[in-house]
């Protein structure tokens, strides 16, 4: 899970999940078990779910590791534009063979700052959503929203 402050992190452990946090650099984020760099690092298989907000700019690369490296039934959820879902390329090289299962859309615009710096990084008019895939689907992906 890359980090980003800690503000992921922290909520999935307030809601009772186990979490092994990790990014690219140690943030200072009250739970964080070691600087990994996901993309670099060979990754066994892991019966675990993925749960990120990785840079915009290499989601497709963090998408298709993220599924190379959970089993079968597990889940990829990434925090990302909606833009995510446009592009020829993108579509080629992911949601044609891979197993996007739900899309939760934010009905309205959310804040986000690099780090949890909000103060410095204002709202955007960007709309955000969550993106989850599951390891091994095979029907055609849902769409709802978040109120």
């Amino acid at each position: 899970m890359c980090l980003r402050g800690g503000a992921l992190s922290d909520k999935l452990i307030e809601l009772g999940y186990n979490v092994t946090a990790t990014d690219i650099k140690d943030r200072g984020a009250k739970k964080f078990d070691k600087v990994f760099d996901f993309l670099e690092e060979e990754i066994q298989p892991v019966n675990c779910d993925i749960v990120t907000n990785p840079p915009y700019k290499l989601a497709t690369e963090f998408v298709t590791k993220a599924l190379d490296t959970v089993t079968v039934g597990n889940k990829v959820c990434y925090f990302l534009k909606i833009q995510f879902l446009e592009g020829a390329k993108r579509y080629e090289e992911l949601y044609k063979h891979n197993e996007l299962k739900h899309v939760f859309v934010y009905s309205k615009r959310i804040s986000t700052a690099k780090n949890g710096e909000f103060d410095k990084y204002k709202s955007t008019a960007m709309c955000h959503a969550w993106f989850v895939w599951e390891k091994g689907y095979k029907g055609k992906p849902t769409i709802d929203w978040i109120y």
